[in-house]
């Protein structure tokens, strides 16, 4: 019998069918941000995405998913290099094939209408740094932090600061992993056209047993009027009404 590498791997339609037990946490801080982040219009383009955070503690692994990436590692040569080396650990471990499937089950519950399963770690990259992460995130959102400021000119806090601080509240990020998913087909939700920018985050805290996921992607208004007038349907203006902050954050 001969041998094959791992993959192939891609996102594809998957009719949203439900997979795994991540256990969605919701009713949390990241509230406040979600209803922020939803279409928000900053001029020439409309910013839009989510952060979810799932419980790992009692997720049920997707037992075909588990099973397939088993024989995959069994049948690979002992030498080769996803095996050995990859960016969420050696495959050979136990732990570093865990990481992949949460990472996987996470975009598989975000995006229920596409299925993630083939995905493999060449897939995802591993962060370097958060204070990386952390800059890439405010200088593509330098805009909208301008109009939440506007918004919440009480509050004695940066967009950043807020931001950052939420997100710290829910899943500690100095003991975090940060990864990020690498589209490589249109037929995932991140190859759709008239984006600008767009970005997606996986904050993997293994000691909580938890992950934040963090995507947004920012697409040209120019769009929105294209499909308006081929549509010939009256022209809806998002809704930019402030938000009602569903916490007190003291600083």
């Amino acid at each position: 019998a001969g041998t094959r590498p791992l993959g192939p791997s891609g996102a594809a339609r998957s009719g949203g069918r439900a997979r795994g037990a991540m256990k969605f946490l919701g009713a949390t801080p990241l509230e406040g941000l979600n209803n922020f982040f939803q279409s928000l219009d900053v001029g020439d383009y409309r910013v839009e995405g989510e952060l979810e955070a799932y419980s790992c503690k009692l997720a049920g692994l997707d037992k075909k998913l588990s099973k397939s990436l088993e024989q995959e590692v069994a049948m690979s040569p002992p030498d080769t290099l996803e095996l050995s080396r990859s960016p969420v650990g050696p495959l050979t471990e136990a732990n570093s094939r865990r990481t992949l499937l949460y990472l996987i089950l996470t975009l598989n519950h975000t995006y229920p209408d596409y299925d993630f399963s083939t995905l493999r770690p060449h897939n995802f990259s591993k962060e370097q740094s958060l204070r990386g992460v952390k800059d890439n995130v405010d200088t593509l959102l330098l805009e909208a932090s301008r109009l939440w400021q506007e918004e919440n000119a009480e509050k004695d806090v940066t967009f950043s600061q807020y931001t950052w601080s939420t997100i710290d509240n829910v899943i500690e990020l100095d003991a975090c992993d940060v990864y990020s998913y690498n589209p490589e087909f249109e037929s995932d939700p991140f190859g759709e056209g008239g984006n600008i920018w767009s970005f997606n985050y996986f904050f993997y805290n293994k000691k909580l047993k938890r992950i934040l996921y963090f995507a947004l992607s920012a697409k040209a208004r120019s769009m929105d009027d294209d499909s308006d007038y081929d549509t010939n349907s009256p022209f809806e203006e998002p809704n930019t009404d402030a938000y009602d902050d569903p916490f007190d954050m003291d600083m």
